[in-house]
């Protein structure tokens, strides 16, 4: 699917709400299709709100809050741990699915940057680099959704992350440091999977990863409920 791909691309550019896209031509030239099957690509991403068409300068990545909502919106705000339980329960069926169907569709291009994020992820890790360390963890879950094939199945978990990184509002985080080493093993066995076509290895494998996230999350704040319950 065309707009699928023009997604793909907007994330490999790394471009952000605001920010100008491709012309309709550099699009065509770049996914190797017609001018005609990258409009109607682009009237779908309009719709869903990812793109934004300005007559006389062009497209634009979209500031849309997305599918789930945003910060004006009341259908969801992580701010209780009920809300964080919840966002990562629907974050476990929709990672397991997309690394099921990863280990059945990932092009080699594909399998070279999920590998890639990986290899970031475990960079980062070694050198302390907490930036690297959030980026090429977005890489590694936005390119294992790309490799699935399913437009709104990427669209969803990294809706689903966003609204997870919102979690510093009750005082966490978005990623901790006590599973960073684990997380690193974790991310190598999914795509260890999904390179070898193993969809169900892949999909358990993207299930204890998200478990065990969650786990350290639990930890975290137990740490922080008994260490204020301590008297100064």
């Amino acid at each position: 699917m065309t707009a699928e791909r023009v997604l793909e691309l907007i994330t490999t550019l790394d471009l952000h709400p605001g920010d100008r896209m491709p012309t309709e031509n550099e699009l065509a030239k770049r996914l190797g299709t017609s001018r005609t099957v990258v409009r109607e690509a682009i009237k779908i991403l309009s719709a869903l709100g990812r793109v934004r068409a300005q007559k006389g300068r062009g497209l634009y990545v979209a500031d849309d809050p997305g599918m789930l909502g945003g910060s004006g919106s009341p259908f969801f705000l992580p701010t209780d741990l009920e809300h964080v339980y919840m966002l990562f329960e629907f974050r476990r069926s929709l990672e397991m699915e997309a690394s099921r169907l990863a280990a059945r569709r990932a092009t080699p291009t594909e399998l070279r940057a999920i590998e890639q994020a990986v290899d970031d992820y475990r960079t980062a890790h070694q050198t302390s680099d907490s930036e690297l360390l959030l980026r090429s963890d977005d890489n590694f879950h936005a390119n294992v959704a790309a490799a699935a094939h399913n437009f709104f199945l990427a669209v969803a978990i990294r809706e689903a992350r966003r609204l997870q990184s919102q979690s510093n509002v009750i005082g966490l985080q978005s990623t901790l440091g006590g599973h960073t080493a684990e997380a690193v093993e974790e991310h190598a066995a999914v795509y260890v999977a999904i390179r070898n076509g193993q969809p169900e290895a892949a999909a358990h494998a993207a299930a204890d990863h998200i478990d065990n996230t969650l786990e350290d999350y639990r930890q975290e704040i137990q740490r922080r409920i008994f260490s204020r319950a301590v008297p100064e």
